[in-house]
C-alpha cells in the first residue's frame, strides 16, 4: 500500500525564505493520507511565527515525532503540546542529560527544561515511547532506534552525558519516519546520528529493500571527513535517491560536496520549502 499524496514543508531550519525566521534547528510538517503531522520542533523561537507565515495551524497538528532529545529538535514542545491534542512518538532517552563539549568547555544541549514540563504533562494515552519500528498509519513509519553497521559513520560531534566527558553519548534515540509512495520511500530524518547510511539502510530493510526516492532532513556532516563524505556518497549512488534535501546541520561544505557529486538531485532546504510527491 502506497500513500496517494504527500505534502512535506519545512517550518523550522538554519535557512530560510523571504518573511520567515531562521535557526539552528529543524522542523518538518507533513500532511499524509489524512494526517497532520509534525516531526520535530525546532529550538521554539521560529516554530510559532513560521507556522503562521506559511498558513500552518498547529492546533490541528494529531501527530508529533521527535527523532532525538537534542534542544534544537525538542525547544517546540510546549509551544505544540500547548495547541494540539497531538500523539506524541519519541524515545525513553529524548528526555536525558546532555552535553556537547569543545575547546575545552561543556554546553547543555538536551531538551529545555520547559519543553521537559510539557512532556512530563502528557497522558499516559497519548504519549507513545518507541523503542521498536512502529507504525502510524498503513503507509508512514517511524523506524525506531537505528542499528549502526557502517565502519565510517559516528554521531557527528563530540557528544556526552556528562559536562565532564567521561561518558560518551551514543544517541541511541535518534530516529527517523518514513513514507511509502508510488515512486519509492520519503524518508525525513532529523540528524542523522545514527548516520545518514544507516539511517537509510535500516529504513530500505523494513520495508523489503524498496527504493528511496527522496530523503530529507539534517545529514550531520558538518564535521565530516573526507573519507566520510567519500563513502557517504558513494553509498547514496547505490541507493540512487531522485531527491536529497539537506537540511540543518549539514553543513555548507557537505552541501556542496553532495552537489557536485550528485547534481540536480541535490535541493539544499530552506524554511518555507514545501515538496509534494
Amino acid at each position: 500500500m502506497n500513500a496517494h499524496s504527500v505534502s512535506i514543508t519545512i517550518v523550522v531550519d538554519n535557512q530560510c525564505g523571504p518573511g520567515l525566521t531562521a535557526e539552528h534547528g529543524l522542523a518538518l510538517y507533513i500532511e499524509s493520507e489524512g494526517k497532520r503531522i509534525l516531526f520535530d520542533t525546532g529550538q521554539g523561537r521560529a516554530l510559532a511565527d513560521n507556522a503562521r507565515a506559511l498558513g500552518i495551524k498547529l492546533e490541528t497538528i494529531d501527530t508529533l515525532v521527535l527523532s532525538h532529545g537534542h534542544y534544537d529538535h525538542t525547544g517546540g514542545l510546549a509551544t505544540v503540546l500547548h495547541a494540539a491534542m497531538a500523539d506524541l512518538y519519541c524515545h525513553p532517552g529524548v528526555t536525558q542529560p546532555r552535553y556537547a563539549i569543545r575547546n575545552g568547555g561543556a554546553k547543555a544541549i538536551h531538551m529545555p527544561h520547559v519543553a521537559m514540563a510539557a512532556l512530563d504533562k502528557v497522558s499516559e494515552k497519548r504519549l507513545h515511547w518507541v523503542l521498536e519500528p512502529v507504525m502510524l498509519s498503513p503507509t508512514i513509519g517511524i523506524s525506531g532506534p537505528i542499528p549502526r553497521q557502517s565502519d565510517f559513520e559516528d554521531t557527528g560531534g563530540p557528544f556526552y552525558l556528562d559536562p565532564e566527558g567521561r561518558r560518551t553519548d551514543p544517541l541511541t534515540d535518534d530516529m527517523a519516519l518514513y513514507i511509502q509512495t508510488a515512486l519509492g520511500l520519503v524518508v525525513c530524518v532529523g540528524c542523522c546520528h545514527a548516520g545518514l547510511v544507516n539511517t537509510l539502510n535500516h529504513v530500505r530493510r523494513l520495508n523489503d529493500n524498496a527504493p528511496v526516492f527522496a530523503v530529507i532532513g539534517g545529514f550531520h556532516l558538518l564535521h565530516a571527513g573526507i573519507r566520510r563524505l567519500e563513502q557517504t556518497i558513494h553509498a547514496l549512488r547505490v541507493v540512487t535517491p531522485h531527491m536529497v534535501v539537506p537540511c540543518h546541520c549539514t553543513g555548507e561544505h557537505a552541501v556542496a560536496v553532495l552537489a557536485d557529486a550528485l547534481g540536480q538531485r541535490v535541493l539544499p532546504g530552506a524554511a518555507g520549502m514545501t515538496l509534494r510527491f
